[in-house]
């Protein structure tokens, strides 16, 4: 591949910044990273970027030639650079770097007419090199699911329904602009765990004892985020409600307001601010399919994909016998064959893709014809037309025609939706009253029991010396907590006694 750039593309009319630069610019910023002199070019920028955090932004290729030195004692793989002047004026083409001309260095005219350029990472040309360190410096810790993430988010909500409500301007814009960054933020660590999942599961297949590395991490990771998520998720829609009813419309114009985007419209800061104000909404507020009840369900079907694949490697480690035992034992037998012919038997054997399969389709009911009839005088047996002309038994037909029953749909969300409320309110009377000294009703029993279920799963496997834990749903916390003798919870079902524990229910 050539270093040579290609023809300058036209520049949008009107246009200038980052605007001028059109899809074929922005495309051509990434040569550098499949030029034939990449590493070359990718030690430069790194140089520039280096000088850049110095706070030296304008470099002439003697300073760039500085800095690639000094980057040379940590890395010595930047001393691999040749002659930088020809990989600067190759940058510059592409634009990745602006180059100027700096008059104030001509010492003399010599000096003038070779022209002493200076070059800095134009806009673009800086996002494009961070994009290729991002992939580079992609790694499997980057993959999580952060839980620490949801009491900011609930602080932020409430902060901005209350900055609304006084109608504070800047608050407002620094709250929405915040909660849009976390929400970002959540998305592409989300995207990039269940990647990592998927990656983890292909490998499986030929690597267990990769997964057999992670798969407590995994568990312990995906328990804890879904009890936070459950925790925090009516909290969440509940701050999402009343920031919306501190004013819709009126908090989009303050963000809008205080925008300070020089070159975008007010029109375009209005829709913006609502575009992100929507997707706020789409993932916390308590709506159907919103996005923190599909981050619950996927990470649940993880978990379940997760303990599928722990069954699976158990399976075939206990058996000593796997896909890849089988394929290796296979290929044994097909080398230690002496002929062809062996061969060729050993493959019928083992696919039986050679015999006419047609011939050996017994009847549906065996015992209307005698064994000893011959086939001449028996019936004959009706077999598909894929199975006579090509040999392989007739596909499964595709599921049928899902018949939806909407008012069906409607009556079971309704009752879903009554008895999260249901469960709600039981576990907001056992934060306010407590679990002692009184009988719980029904939906506070179920309330409890959840609870406790959450709490006692999770103090079971990480450490001995664990002597207490709690367990959240339902936006409420059960810790458990060691006490003297026991305690008892009266219920309607009847009397809970725990031994050297006592229950304490928080918001």
């Amino acid at each position: 591949m050539s270093d040579e750039p290609d023809a300058p593309q036209a520049v949008v009319e009107g246009a200038f910044g980052i605007d001028a630069f059109s899809l074929d610019d922005r495309l051509r910023l990434f040569h550098f990273a499949a030029a034939e002199k990449r590493h070359e070019y990718l030690w430069l920028l790194r140089a520039f970027d280096r000088g850049r955090a110095n706070y030296q932004v304008l470099l002439h290729a003697s300073d760039a030639v500085g800095l690639l030195e000094r980057l040379t004692a940590d890395h010595p793989a930047a001393g691999a650079v040749g002659d930088v002047q020809p990989l600067l004026d190759a940058l510059a083409d592409w634009r990745i770097l602006d180059r100027s001309y700096d008059g104030t260095r001509a010492a003399n005219l010599a000096e003038y007419r070779n022209r002493h350029y200076v070059y800095q990472f134009t806009q673009a040309g800086y996002r494009a090199y961070r994009a290729v360190e991002d992939v580079l410096g992609a790694r499997l810790e980057d993959a999580q699911l952060s839980r620490l993430v949801f009491p900011d988010i609930l602080g932020d909500l409430r902060a901005l329904a209350e900055a609304n409500t006084a109608g504070d301007a800047e608050e407002v814009y620094r709250k929405l602009g915040r909660l849009d960054s976390v929400l970002n933020e959540m998305a592409q660590r989300a995207a990039r765990f269940y990647l990592m999942l998927g990656d983890l599961a292909r490998t499986n297949d030929t690597r267990p004892e990769v997964f057999l590395a992670h798969k407590d991490t995994l568990l312990a990771h995906m328990r804890e985020f879904t009890a936070e998520l459950g925790r925090y998720a009516p909290l969440l829609a509940e701050a999402v409600e009343k920031a919306a009813a501190s004013g819709v419309e009126r908090m989009i114009e303050y963000a809008a307001e205080a925008d300070e985007r020089l070159f975008r419209s007010p029109a375009d800061r209005l829709a913006d601010w609502r575009h992100r104000w929507d997707g706020i909404v789409h993932w916390f507020a308590e709506r159907e399919h919103g996005e923190a009840e599909r981050l619950q369900d996927a990470t649940v079907t993880a978990i379940r994909s997760v303990l599928a694949l722990l069954r699976r490697v158990t399976e075939a480690r206990r058996g000593g016998v796997s896909r890849e035992s089988q394929l290796r034992h296979l290929a044994q037998w097909f080398t230690s064959c002496e002929s062809d012919e062996d061969a060729h038997a050993l493959f019928q054997a083992v696919f039986g893709l050679g015999a006419p399969r047609h011939i050996a389709v017994p009847y549906a009911d065996p015992e209307q014809i005698p064994a000893r009839t011959s086939w001449w005088d028996a019936e004959p047996v009706e077999l598909a037309r894929t199975l006579v002309q090509s040999g392989r038994t007739p596909a499964l037909h595709g599921p049928g025609r899902i018949e939806r029953n909407d008012a069906q749909r409607a009556r079971l969300r309704a009752e879903q939706l009554k008895e999260q409320a249901e469960r709600r309110s039981a576990a907001n009377a056992l934060v306010s009253d407590g679990v002692y000294g009184r009988r719980l009703d029904e939906p506070e029993t179920r309330a409890l029991l959840a609870l406790l279920d959450v709490a006692l799963a999770a103090r079971v496997p990480a450490s001995r010396s664990v002597t207490a834990a709690s367990g959240s749903a339902h936006g409420v916390r059960l810790t458990l907590t060691p006490a003297e003798g026991s305690t008892t919870v009266d219920t309607v079902r009847g009397r809970l006694h725990l031994d050297g524990l006592r229950l304490e229910v928080t918001a």
